[in-house]
């Protein structure tokens, strides 16, 4: 065993023994391909620190958004070899192989363009409306170590083209969304983030004619559907609002669960990125009309590991890094008083973004692999492999 190895082992069992600290804040996406430019919340500690259950509930989700190497285009078919070269750290948090444990057990690859995908186009970058590079053998490059597989649909680059597909033809979309969930067995993950006037209507349509094929809590049934909101509740409001009033009822869910984005810059602290993930969780009465609290369990909370020209401690370093800080508070947030009897805890984190998210940003090949910050994380953490499917599937 290394000696690296050997020092992260002595640092999850000391991990294991501290008594938990306390609160965090978190975030939403920054890249061109990826998220708005949202306001950075300034630094300082949350004001009223959050009421958190006596006992931890387990985390679920442990997953990684991933933009393969051309910036989340995933423009051209993988060399099976190349890809596993630079993917590894996420099916082997140990470097030890088949043997080994994943160190994510939910990959969601970014992005499918809508309209393309309403067309069924093919083109240059694009087979049948599915980018070239999200093939069956990439899923199952996952799938064989049962790590979950969804496609992201959407991102900030496309949401013009989710306008246009929805205006033209929602019910065709999600059809056509659950024909590529069948075929490929994956889920699907809504990203439109359309924050001046979202097209909820036909959203709700395209939902509806999903869940005709893919209904929510069907048993084994892996075609998930599920959203990204914002870090908090400050940015894509009317979509919030509409999503936690309709889709995200912890009682009788017609969505999976949501995500809360990254914001434009990693969070300073763990308080900030609690605040973000609590405002979920306290809602915004004073908006008018309000944004109702959402449970905590209906809702991942979402950190970078790419950052700039270097690697971040959330990729490489698990004792220094934001899900290392917001344990407690993502374990155990307790549900908004109007949602008494809920069950505390977030269902966990996810990852912004394996491989080459970005071209001015590093990737997450090696040597800047994540096994120190994510896939130690997952061994701290003991996350379930496979993902147990969330809210009654």
């Amino acid at each position: 065993m290394s000696a690296r190895r050997s020092a992260r082992l002595r640092f999850l069992l000391v991990a294991f023994s501290i008594p938990a600290l306390a609160l965090v804040e978190a975030c939403t996406l920054d890249d061109d391909l990826t998220g708005p430019i949202a306001p950075a919340r300034k630094g300082g500690k949350n004001a009223t620190p959050p009421a958190l259950a006596d006992d931890p509930t387990p985390v679920s989700i442990y997953g990684a958004w991933h933009c393969g190497a051309d910036a989340c285009l995933w423009g051209e078919e993988r060399d099976p070899l190349e890809f596993h070269q630079a993917n590894r750290w996420l099916i082997d948090r140990d470097g030890a192989g088949p043997s080994s444990d994943p160190s994510v057990n939910l990959v969601v690859l970014s992005f499918v363009n809508p309209l393309k995908l309403l067309h069924k186009t093919t083109d240059a970058y694009t087979l049948d409306g599915v980018p070239r590079g999200m093939t069956l053998a990439i899923v199952d490059y996952f799938r064989s170590r049962d790590v979950r597989v969804m496609l992201s649909i959407g991102g900030i680059t496309y949401v013009d083209d989710w306008n246009a597909a929805l205006a033209e033809d929602a019910a065709q979309l999600g059809l056509n969304a659950a024909a590529v969930a069948s075929d490929l067995g994956v889920g699907i993950e809504i990203d439109y983030e359309e924050a001046r006037n979202p097209d909820l209507a036909n959203l709700a349509q395209f939902i509806a004619a999903y869940r005709s094929v893919h209904p929510q809590g069907a048993p084994g049934d892996p075609a998930l559907l599920t959203i990204d909101l914002a870090a908090g509740d400050r940015w894509l409001i009317d979509l919030t609002r509409y999503a936690t009033v309709h889709w995200l009822d912890d009682t009788n869910p017609v969505l999976d669960w949501a995500n809360a984005m990254v914001p434009n810059r990693q969070p300073g602290s763990a308080d900030e990125a609690i605040a973000n993930w609590k405002e979920h969780i306290d809602g915004k009465p004073q908006y008018d009309p309000p944004i109702p609290p959402l449970a905590p369990q209906m809702f991942t909370g979402s950190l970078y590991i790419v950052t700039g020209r270097n690697p971040a401690p959330e990729c490489t370093d698990f004792g220094t890094s934001l899900q290392y800080g917001t344990r407690e508070f993502v374990q155990r947030a307790l549900p908004h008083p109007d949602l008494a009897g809920g069950t505390p805890g977030m269902l966990g984190f996810m990852f912004w973004a394996a491989e080459q998210p970005s071209p001015r940003r590093i990737s997450t090949a090696p040597p800047n692999s994540c096994e120190g910050g994510v896939g130690d994380g997952a061994t701290f953490y003991d996350i379930p492999v496979p993902m147990p499917t969330p809210n009654g599937g």
